[in-house]
């Protein structure tokens, strides 16, 4: 046999080479973790518990400011709709005095173009929000009406809203304006009642 021939037969060993290392064989790397002892467990289970405690806190407080800013944005928006409602409150008021004054039949189709323009401007008003302030046969409601004059009557209970001189209205919540009304008063309220003296 040559020479070449032997050392083709050699094998990596026999020619001085070092087998590679299995690669099964655990490195430094993955010894196992030293156990952890109780204080530090409990000190990390505490610590989780505080941030979940603040997480919770963080989400309660951001769903507050969201409703709080909300309703600002709902009260500023209704605030800019009653502002701009406000003066046409006299034209509803033109409105209701011209279809009551113009009865006669002559007039008739004027009236009924005038009511339906009436009517429709009502519809809009009300869409947005805007209500008529019921005041006839109520107890008097000083938030919602302003008496302007008192009728001394025993055919109605005392305090009771008894006409109405101009309509009120309320959007929303807020009452745009109160209604002009007189309000009953019973004579024995009023009966001996002498005029006070300051002097």
């Amino acid at each position: 046999m040559s020479e070449e021939a032997q050392r083709k037969e050699q094998s990596p060993e026999d020619a001085g080479y070092a087998a590679p290392q299995e690669a099964d064989q655990p490195s430094s790397a993955e010894s196992p973790a030293a156990p952890v002892s109780r204080e530090e467990f409990d000190a990390v289970r505490t610590e989780r518990d505080d941030l979940l405690r603040s997480l919770v806190r963080l989400q309660a407080d951001f769903e507050n400011y969201r409703k709080r800013i909300e309703r600002d944005r709902a009260a500023e928006h209704h605030r800019a709709v009653g502002a701009a409602i406000e003066p046409l409150l006299p034209v509803l008021d033109d409105f209701e005095r011209a279809l009551e004054s113009h009865r006669d039949p002559a007039y008739e189709k004027f009236r009924h173009g005038f009511d339906l323009i009436y009517r429709r401007l009502w519809a809009s008003l009300a869409k947005l929000g805007l209500q008529r302030i019921e005041a006839n046969g109520k107890p008097f409601d000083p938030h919602e009406h302003q008496a302007v004059e008192r009728v001394e009557t025993d055919k109605h209970e005392d305090g009771i809203v008894i006409g109405e001189l101009a309509p009120g209205y309320r959007f929303h919540d807020r009452v745009l304006r109160p209604a002009m009304v007189r309000v009953a008063v019973h004579p024995a309220e009023t009966a001996g009642k002498a005029p006070r003296n300051d002097a």
